[in-house]
């Protein structure tokens, strides 16, 4: 189909406002949650990689587990607002390749530093049964429990 003289031109289009998450795409804020979202990552891995089960066994299971999944939830938050609004300035022109190049640079950087949160939802899953059942019995842990009864579905994969 041709277009006739007739047709009204569009014009410009609309672009979203994405200043709610970052002020732009080299933003100082944007960076140092690129920079933060990496270090985060790591810490996270230091401090509770390979030490799941035990704390399941600890008196303070329910505390415990709980101070992890909060702050495993708070890094997987900050990644999440990273990688939309990168795909979302990608998304408003796929051929640009300045943001096509911002959002392969996004998501390298995002899979980099969430490949240490890897072993958590694993470990999660190699803990008994009962144990995580009584610790998920109870506050605080007893608020994720949707959660965690939800990446348990997962456990024999």
């Amino acid at each position: 189909m041709t277009s006739s003289a007739s047709e009204p031109t569009l014009g410009a289009l609309p672009e979203w406002n994405l200043a709610d998450l970052y002020p732009g795409m080299e933003s100082a804020e944007y960076l140092t949650d690129l920079d933060q979202g990496a270090k985060e990552c790591a810490a996270f891995a230091d401090q509770w990689r390979g030490k799941l089960a035990d704390v399941a066994k600890g008196a303070d299971a329910s505390a415990k587990l709980f101070e992890a999944i909060k702050a495993y939830e708070a890094i997987e938050d900050r990644l999440g607002r990273i990688m939309s609004y990168a795909g979302l300035v990608y998304s408003g022109d796929t051929t640009d390749p300045k943001r096509a190049k911002f959002y392969g640079d996004a998501q390298e950087k995002i899979t980099n530093a969430s490949s240490d949160l890897l072993f958590f939802t694993l470990e999660l899953n190699r803990i008994d049964d009962a144990l995580l059942e009584k610790a998920i019995s109870t506050a605080p842990l007893a608020h994720y429990r949707p959660w965690i009864e939800d990446v348990r579905r997962e456990k024999p994969y």
